[in-house]
């Protein structure tokens, strides 16, 4: 059984690598990989695409839109990788923008794209479909913060004379996602929390939350200090700006509070 299941994750980190050579040598020419989603909300909402004149929809666009939109998303995750490849094979051989899964606002300032039928075959494209089912997944882990359980944060904690901040969420939570993606993402918000937090994300639905802590929404925030102070609890999704507030008030408290 260990043998099958590291065979299966050889298999597929040579796939999405052929995938991403595919990628690169079919797609990139219009299709930028990976654009911040703050940054593409300001492009599109705020300045009509004049920001960053994009010629297509980015990939991690492409990539979330189509999990969200195209099959069920919640269920066998290997139908649902068949699903978006079929969905995306379809389209790239028979272009039509009323088909896209990207929002109207974003489509509207880009061409029909022209058939790739004949150009690439059905192979290349099961490839580029698994490269890109994973990429959104991907690049948010790459980029974001890197959280810890909540022995070694109090043990680090301790030792670098930092606050330990506990994200309580669940894995179906929607803002919990929307803030993983567009906050957590975020280089300034990332840099915040590395310098003075030890950062730890709990599925309240897995997991029981320390020192008996309780929260009634997710996300929730909850900042204690190394010798397991609870400095704050604050609940809710919080935009990039007020989130580093947030960060600035818990540090703040903390050092009053000693």
């Amino acid at each position: 059984m260990k043998f099958l299941k590291l065979l299966l994750i050889l298999t597929l980190g040579l796939w999405a690598n052929e995938g991403k050579a595919l990628f690169e040598k079919h797609c990139a020419a219009c299709h930028t990989p990976f654009i911040p989603m703050l940054k593409l909300k300001e492009n599109f909402l705020d300045h009509n695409n004049t920001l960053l004149k994009l010629k297509a929809p980015t990939l991690n666009q492409l990539s979330y839109r189509l999990k969200q939109r195209i099959g069920d998303p919640k269920g066998d995750e290997d139908m649902h990788r068949m699903e978006v490849t079929a969905f995306m094979s379809d389209y790239v051989y028979h272009p039509d923008k009323s088909k896209s899964v990207c929002m109207e606002e974003v489509m509207m300032h880009f061409k029909t794209m022209p058939s790739l039928k004949g150009k690439v075959s059905e192979e290349a494209l099961e490839s580029i479909g698994e490269y890109l089912y994973d990429f959104d997944e991907e690049v948010v882990k790459s980029n974001s913060v890197k959280y810890e359980g909540f022995t070694t944060a109090l043990r680090r904690a301790k030792k670098e004379n930092k606050l330990i901040m506990i994200e309580a969420m669940t894995s179906t939570c929607h803002f919990c996602r929307k803030m993983e993606r567009e906050v957590m993402i975020e280089k300034e918000v990332v840099a915040a929390i590395e310098k003075d937090f030890i950062p730890v994300a709990i599925d309240i639905y897995k997991h029981t939350l320390p020192l008996g802590i309780k929260v009634d929404v997710t996300p929730s925030f909850i900042f204690i200090d190394r010798e397991q102070n609870i400095i704050l609890n604050v609940p809710g999704a919080w935009g990039k700006e007020d989130f580093l507030d947030l960060l600035k008030e818990a540090k703040s408290k903390s050092k009053k509070e000693k």
